[in-house]
């Protein structure tokens, strides 16, 4: 689990809410319902600190037979862009990102933004399936308020631990 930016890297930010500060709270609640459910987690970082790109990859490439999943809230300088998006490179992590996004979509209701390629440093250096999930927009006021909810926070994470346990059961 990839808790996006950190530290000095703030992300996407209004005023004073931080993409860095909400990614590593929705990366929690998520290691939480991952670990409820049995599964073995790590995180690229557990505080308010600086990873770098290339480590992030390596960490989530140093276990084989494992998902990379980064966790980021969206920004951009128009005002009324809202929802999710989810992110993969390689055709083998596609199917991980449509599970993980309509599961998520499902949980919390917003926005369906698609799932995308994209060419994201994490996901594009992964050796094993990897998502870039984008779990709303700070950037829109409405949303902002609605990502600053815990209740939110742990429905989108709720929906992306249910997306990679009907993904793992598609795999069997």
């Amino acid at each position: 689990i990839d808790p996006g930016h950190g530290g000095h890297d703030l992300g996407g930010h209004y005023g004073k809410v931080y993409e860095k500060h909400l990614a590593l709270d929705t990366a929690m609640r998520l290691e939480h319902y991952l670990k409820t459910s049995g599964y073995r987690t790590v995180m690229t970082r557990r505080s308010d600190t600086f990873i770098s790109l290339p480590k992030r990859a390596s960490i989530g490439n140093s276990y084989s037979n494992s998902i990379f999943v980064s966790i980021h809230y969206n920004y951009t300088w128009k005002r009324h862009v809202s929802g999710f998006e989810t992110f993969y490179h390689s055709s083998r992590s596609r199917p991980l990102a449509e599970y993980i996004h309509y599961a998520m979509l499902k949980r919390v209701r917003a926005a369906n933004r698609g799932v995308k390629y994209a060419r994201y440093y994490v996901i594009r250096n992964a050796r094993n399936p990897a998502v870039l999930v984008e779990c709303g927009f700070l950037s829109n006021s409405h949303e902002r308020e609605r990502v600053k909810q815990g209740s939110f926070r742990d429905g989108v994470a709720h929906g992306i631990a249910e997306g990679i346990a009907r993904y793992q059961s598609a795999r069997r």
